[in-house]
């Protein structure tokens, strides 16, 4: 097999955690926002196709 030599994880220095945190909840909204449409498409289903 070839030899890559030694592996490079990461060249940025430093760690940008606020980024982080603000990609975190701006999925976690994104999650709760999904969840609500899903239910109220699923409510009005239920409501208008019974």
């Amino acid at each position: 097999m070839a030899d890559h030599g030694e592996l490079q994880y990461a060249t940025a220095t430093g760690n940008d955690y606020p980024a982080h945190e603000q990609t975190y909840r701006g999925f976690v909204t994104l999650v709760k926002v999904g969840i609500a449409v899903v239910a109220i498409i699923v409510i009005g289903m239920a409501y208008f196709l019974v």
